[in-house]
């Protein structure tokens, strides 16, 4: 079964169940796994790219290629 099949599989067990509890577990798994993925695949940035994103930033910011923060706010108050 390719991972396609496996996902459209599990969702369909998932949407069966009615034990909140069972969903629970499932959730906070899923949650707990994700995060370890996350973990496990990051890798700390170089000096050299660290560098590269400070000067980048400094040029964006000399060029005018900044968003205030408040404007930011605004718009993230209208997503929902």
């Amino acid at each position: 079964m390719d991972l396609e099949a496996k996902k459209i599989s599990f969702v369909q067990e998932f949407l069966r169940l009615q034990n909140e509890e069972i969903i629970n577990g499932l959730e906070k798994m899923l949650h707990k796994r994700k995060a370890e993925l996350l973990e496990k695949e990051m890798k700390p940035m170089t000096m050299q790219q660290f560098n590269d994103e400070i000067d980048q930033a400094l040029d964006d910011s000399k060029n005018g290629r900044l968003t205030k923060a408040s404007d930011l706010k605004s718009k993230v108050q209208k997503w929902s």
